[in-house]
C-alpha cells in the first residue's frame, strides 16, 4: 500500500493513513479465523501433553483435566489476538503520520522520509513476527494455567528451554517455583513462564497427589 505512492509526497500520507486504517478493519474476519486456528491447534496439543502426563493418575483426575473450563480463557486470548494482528497496519499507519511530521518539522529531505516511510512493510513484518512466537507461547501458558488451576495445583515449576538465547532474568527463575496466584515481574514485565514477549520458557505444574 505503501508503496503504490509518489515517492517523498508528504501529501500522499494523509491517504495512506486512511487505507491502512480501513484495512485494519477488514482484517476483523480473517484475523479472527487465523487465531481461531492458533487456539484450536495449541489448545489440543496442550491437551494431549495433559493427558500424556496423566497416564499414571486417577480416572477422576484425567476426567477432570478434560473438563476443564478453558472457554473463559481462549475467549479472552482471542479478542486480544485479533486485536494484536489488526494493530499491525494501524501501527504502520501511525509511523507513517509521524514520520511525515516530523520530516516537515526538521525539514528533513523528502528522500529521507520516502525511505523511512517506504520501510513500514519491514518495520510491520518484524512485528508480526513477534507476536506469533509471542502468543503461541503465551496461549500454551495461558491454557496450561487453567488446566492447572481446575485440578487444584498450587502453582509450577519454572523450566527455559535450556540454550544460550534464554534471556539472563529467566535464566535465574530456572527450576524456581511460582504460585498460579503470584506471577513474577521480570524486565519490568509480569507474568508467568511462556507468557513474555519471545519468550519460550513453559510452566511445569505441580499436581496435588489426591
Amino acid at each position: 500500500m505503501v508503496n503504490g505512492f509518489p515517492p517523498g509526497d508528504p501529501a500522499a500520507a494523509p491517504t495512506i493513513e486512511q487505507l491502512l486504517r480501513r484495512y485494519a478493519e477488514a482484517l476483523t474476519p480473517w484475523a479472527e479465523a487465523t487465531a481461531a486456528r492458533m487456539l484450536s491447534d495449541v489448545n489440543r496439543r496442550d491437551e494431549v501433553a495433559w493427558m500424556e502426563q496423566a497416564k499414571e493418575l486417577s480416572r477422576a483426575l484425567r476426567q477432570e483435566i478434560r473438563t476443564a473450563p478453558t472457554g473463559a480463557s481462549m475467549r479472552a486470548l482471542m479478542a486480544e489476538q485479533v486485536g494484536l494482528i489488526k494493530s499491525i497496519p494501524l501501527d504502520a499507519a501511525e509511523r507513517v503520520h509521524r514520520l511525515t511530521l516530523e520530516g516537515i518539522e526538521d525539514s528533513t529531505r523528502a528522500s529521507e522520509i520516502s525511505k523511512a516511510i517506504q520501510a513500514s512493510g519491514d518495520v510491520a513484518k518484524i512485528r508480526a513476527d513477534l507476536i506469533a512466537r509471542t502468543e503461541v507461547a503465551r496461549t500454551a501458558s495461558t491454557l496450561t494455567e487453567a488446566r492447572a488451576l481446575h485440578v487444584g495445583s498450587p502453582g509450577y515449576f519454572w523450566r527455559t528451554s535450556g540454550d544460550s538465547d534464554v534471556r539472563d532474568s529467566h535464566r535465574k527463575m530456572n527450576g524456581q517455583f511460582v504460585a498460579w496466584n503470584d506471577p513474577p515481574t521480570l524486565d519490568g514485565m509480569t507474568g508467568h513462564a511462556g507468557q513474555f514477549p519471545n519468550c519460550r520458557c513453559y510452566p511445569e505444574p505441580v499436581i496435588p497427589e489426591d
